[in-house]
């Protein structure tokens, strides 16, 4: 721990923690459970004792060994936990004590305890089960940001998501619903378009069977989307340009198709079009504490209602992170996949 005040729970913590640690990266069978010391408390940091952890895209990729963490941030895999905090930093309002959180974390999930900023963290209300709670921070912040704000999204207008069944896809469909957004999502087979219709998706598109491009054209009488979220980026960008009306906007938040694409520069300045981007983990703590600011106002109550709430997929024990990364990285999940760590406790 930390020098200097720091509110806790009065109950004794633990010296050491069960993690799941990777010497060196590589497949999904080198993670392995192993004991580690419980992780230092900033001045504007929550300590969580866990109850679920998210596992995410990005993890499986830092485990592989193409993501590393940033400067300061945990080498444990985990951005985004659930759980009571247990202590708090010294410029943290000591009530957050005892309060049950979903927490956007820099990294450190797959663990006990974990650390996150304060302000990164958004109550679990009564009604709401801490597992639900543990898959909603890393999607919600991240299609928030992407969709509505780096795609400026608005009522009434058209959105293609690739991935319709991941957790990112799920909760794309789900937000953009509520807010009178229509949806286009692609998916691998017809299970999964289904289950993508079932979340509210208007059309789900099996890009196995149809392309996309011609599936886009026809179903908006030729006018395409407005906005379209995408995870492959490669040769899926020009395509995807095809699909935007004029004044669209591309916004790219994965490259798991390649990181090149080759681009006909005159269509986008006839078309106005817009080309964008980002990554959530490497923004600073600040924009990541405004970011939970607009959620807790515009989205989150729509989750702690029970209005909107996450779709899940399988929930395994922490120490069986190694079969959610391999479950992940086969495509066979649709919605969510969170580790068990304590429980609902």
């Amino acid at each position: 721990m930390t020098d200097g005040q720091m509110a806790v729970l009065p109950t004794t913590l633990p010296a050491m923690m069960a993690a799941i640690g990777f010497a060196a990266p590589g497949g999904p069978d080198v993670l392995v459970p192993e004991r580690v010391q419980l992780p230092e408390v900033g001045a504007e940091d929550v300590l969580i004792r866990v109850a679920y952890a998210g596992v995410n895209r990005p993890d499986c990729i830092q485990r592989a060994g193409h993501y590393p963490a940033p400067p300061g941030a945990s080498p444990i895999l985990g951005l985004e936990v659930s759980g009571d905090v247990v202590a708090v930093g010294a410029n943290v309002p000591a009530e957050m004590v005892g309060q049950k959180v979903a927490a956007l974390t820099p990294g450190g999930g797959y663990a006990e305890y974990c650390t996150a900023p304060w302000n990164h963290c958004l109550p679990v209300p009564d009604g709401m089960t801490l597992k639900t709670a543990a898959a909603l921070p890393e999607t919600l912040f991240t299609v928030w940001h992407n969709v509505f704000e780096r795609g400026m999204a608005r009522d009434g207008e058209r959105l293609l998501v690739h991935g319709g069944t991941s957790g990112i896809g799920t909760m794309a469909i789900m937000l953009a619903k509520a807010f009178d957004i229509e949806v286009i999502v692609t998916c691998g087979d017809e299970t999964k378009c289904e289950a993508a219709r079932k979340v509210g998706a208007d059309l789900a598109i099996n890009y196995r069977e149809a392309d996309f491009v011609e599936a886009v054209k026809a179903h908006t009488g030729g006018a395409g989307v407005n906005i379209v979220l995408d995870m492959v980026s490669g040769d899926y960008v020009p395509r995807n340009l095809q699909c935007l009306a004029e004044d669209g906007r591309h916004v790219t938040i994965a490259v798991l198709g390649g990181a090149k694409a080759e681009l006909f520069i005159p269509m986008v300045m006839m078309r106005r079009l817009t080309l964008t981007g980002s990554t959530l983990r490497p923004r600073s703590d600040a924009f990541k504490a405004a970011l939970a600011d607009e959620i807790a106002a515009n989205a989150w109550p729509l989750f702690a209602s029970g209005e909107l709430a996450p779709v899940m997929d399988q929930t395994f024990p922490l120490a069986q992170a190694a079969t959610a990364h391999a479950r992940m990285e086969a495509g066979e999940h649709i919605g969510n996949i969170v580790l068990e760590v304590a429980g609902e406790g």
